[in-house]
């Protein structure tokens, strides 16, 4: 949790700048450092900084919850949100759920950002809710978003709402992305409503792209804030009822020489679901851009190895295209 003003009472903006120009950037980092120490190189006192630790390991700090209530509670919490694509969402079972992560995974030119503007547009336009995008790549293209809610209304006044419920932040680092999805946090635990409307969705296009540089031996670190980051997601989706969708590239299985996701075994477990999106342009000729495979690696509802086609170019599922190749988990 990135420390912020607000996020609990006697933490001024002042102080988080000055514990953050001292390395302090974490509820963690906070709470397990020496205070005095701490007191005396940000120039803060030591009986507030006692005081804030105190609230936060309370704030945060784990419960135990009963089980049947944990379920009557996510019963009650849970919706099922429309893809746009009704090849997609069968693939879903019926759509995104709220509470969880999906990860669509694929290789450069799949689809993944395609994938992720139609659900924006669909969330935004025809469901009526909030979507941040953060864009961590600079794939986001508002043409081909304009285009995708052209498809659904000629209203250019409709279009416009639903622009509006679409919140983008460009963020190339994890420190970035960790801020916004704080703010977006802070602002849903204080009931603030943005101009946009309360945030049901969370895209992140793409994961690896922040995460990928914190990999190796010249961040000592990097596991830790990966948690972090996954941990933030996972709580923003469950805490709040978002549904988060995160995309993830591809690398080659040096064993076998077939591609599987990026980013290793310790993320694997992060994301509820996982789609593989591939290029399939034997299966159409003369539509080979917009061709694509997607097929299910990992789900808590439905047998892995289901395939599904799927147009990007326009959006409507071919028919028969489901295929459940696979065995169930």
């Amino acid at each position: 949790m990135i420390l912020h003003a607000g996020l609990c009472p006697g933490l001024t903006a002042e102080m988080a700048r000055l514990l953050k120009a001292n390395g302090i950037r974490t509820v963690v980092d906070l709470v397990s450092s020496d205070l005095e120490e701490t007191a005396q190189k940000c120039s803060l006192s030591y009986k507030a900084l006692v005081a804030i630790r105190r609230v936060l390991l309370a704030q945060f700090s784990a419960f135990p919850v009963n089980g049947a209530e944990l379920y009557e509670e996510l019963k009650s919490a849970t919706a099922i949100l429309s893809t746009g694509s009704k090849s997609v969402d069968k693939l879903l079972d019926s759509g995104l759920y709220t509470g969880e992560m999906t990860e669509f995974v694929g290789a450069s030119g799949s689809g993944k950002t395609q994938v992720c503007l139609k659900i924006a547009a669909t969330v935004s336009q025809s469901l009526r809710q909030g979507v941040l995008y953060l864009d961590s790549m600079g794939g986001f293209t508002a043409s081909r978003l304009l285009q995708m809610l052209q498809g659904g209304t000629e209203k250019e006044e409709e279009q416009a709402a639903a622009l509006q419920r679409i919140q983008v932040v460009c963020a190339f680092d994890a420190y970035t992305m960790l801020d916004a999805l704080q703010d977006v946090r802070s602002s849903m635990a204080q009931q603030v409503i943005s101009a946009s409307g309360p945030v049901r969705v969370v895209v992140v296009d793409s994961i690896s792209a922040v995460i990928s540089p914190l990999l190796g031996s010249r961040h000592p670190d990097g596991m830790a804030l990966i948690m972090h980051l996954a941990r933030e997601l996972n709580m923003l989706a469950k805490e709040f009822g978002m549904a988060v969708v995160v995309t993830n590239h591809v690398t080659r299985d040096a064993s076998n020489g077939l591609f599987k996701p990026a980013l290793g075994r310790s993320w694997s477990f992060v994301p509820s679901t996982r789609v593989l999106l591939e290029r399939r342009e034997e299966l159409h000729p003369g539509k080979a851009s917009a061709c694509r495979m997607a097929s299910l690696l990992k789900s808590p509802r439905l047998p892995v190895g289901i395939q599904v086609d799927l147009d990007l170019g326009n959006w409507e599922p071919e028919e028969d295209a489901q295929r459940a190749s696979g065995e169930g988990p």
